[in-house]
């Protein structure tokens, strides 16, 4: 787009911002525009596979961006070997230590692309939460959450346990891991019902109406035991949902603020700044329809835009004829072309898009 304004404006000042929503690439935008360095750990897979997995360090303030996918996603699955039963975010509590042993205040946690549905139950153990049924036997595996009932805190690894279970909340109290973290979804989907972690994103990732059945109702156990043994309740907050359960999890057992993904990495590269001082903001996207609306980048930056009185025109793919959604641009241009003609396709409409601004 950059190159096609220019064959048009050739004088233009042309900046460009990548942006993300708080899925998968949103730990390599902060990264860029942050100057931030990527580390190499040791982890696990969804399904205990060992594997190597990459966050962004952020020296300037001893903070981290991680991508939950990268220990629980599909890139973290052995031989693409899927078993939404089984696949846990144990992995990315792992990720969690190796952050704070470096001595880390904050963690930023893109959630997106996950391939579990645990709630966050995997997360937590590797943070030092057990869980128990009514026999006090402990349950090491997601899919016996079905019969959860307890939970005790023990010290783990680097990070201090919650004081009191009972008598003080995860949330209330930092949680073990005693920094801040703020996690970074796209979606505002609850943890239970029919726009649930498993009644919506389960069947994407493999799940049987028998196994969805399943999942649910371990869900809603590991939800009433985390009211009843922790002193909060989180299932209905918007984004809890998010990652297979992980938002839940995140705020009950880390204290975790939960914030629209666009918002968080705006921030991160100071996207306002650079609105403000533009005169006119092009933005775009695969598929512009009714979800572009729900947290997606591109309305982010449309907003950010007509807050500063800006201009702002999207190139994309496709477009929806959905009105509500193209009048929060100037202008929509829709490649209408192949994938392997993009690059062409996309400099021809931003030439397009450089005339009607020229002239």
């Amino acid at each position: 787009m950059a190159l096609g304004i220019g064959d048009i404006i050739p004088d233009a000042q042309i900046e460009i911002a990548p942006v993300a929503d708080g899925g998968e690439g949103t730990a390599e935008v902060i990264c860029n525009a942050r100057g931030g360095e990527w580390v190499m750990c040791r982890t696990h897979g969804p399904l205990g596979n060992p594997i190597e997995a990459r966050y962004v360090w952020l020296g300037e303030n001893a903070s981290a961006v991680i991508e939950m996918s990268e220990a629980a996603g599909l890139r973290a699955l052995e031989n693409g070997v899927r078993d939404v039963l089984r696949a846990n975010t144990f992995g990315v509590g792992e990720m969690f230590l190796d952050v704070a042993k470096r001595g880390a205040h904050e963690i930023i946690v893109g959630l997106g692309g996950s391939v579990t549905n645990d709630g966050g139950f995997g997360m937590a153990r590797a943070l030092g939460f057990r869980f128990f049924d009514e026999r006090h036997n402990e349950i090491e595996k997601a899919v016996e959450l079905i019969s959860v009932t307890g939970i005790e805190a023990s010290v783990a690894t680097d990070v201090s346990p919650v004081p009191s279970l009972k008598s003080q909340p995860a949330s209330a109290s930092g949680g073990p891991l005693q920094m801040k973290i703020v996690a970074a979804c796209d979606v505002k989907n609850p943890l239970l019902g029919e726009t649930g972690a498993t009644r919506t994103f389960g069947p994407q990732k493999g799940a049987t109406s028998e196994q969805l059945e399943i999942l649910e109702r371990a869900l809603t156990r590991l939800a009433d035991t985390v009211t009843r043994e922790l002193g909060c309740d989180f299932r209905n907050k918007p984004g809890a949902g998010a990652a297979g359960g992980l938002g839940f999890g995140l705020m009950s057992f880390c204290g975790a603020e939960l914030r629209p993904g666009f918002d968080v990495v705006a921030a991160a590269v100071e996207l306002e700044e650079k609105i403000k001082s533009a005169d006119v903001v092009i933005t775009g996207e695969g598929k512009l329809d009714s979800q572009t609306l729900e947290g997606k980048a591109p309305a982010g930056v449309a907003r950010l835009a007509r807050k500063f009185g800006k201009r702002v025109f999207a190139v994309v793919g496709r477009a929806a004829a959905d009105q509500q959604v193209r009048e929060i641009f100037e202008g929509v241009y829709e490649l209408g072309g192949s994938i392997p003609q993009a690059r062409d396709l996309l400099r021809e409409r931003a030439r397009e898009l450089g005339s009607a601004l020229k002239y």
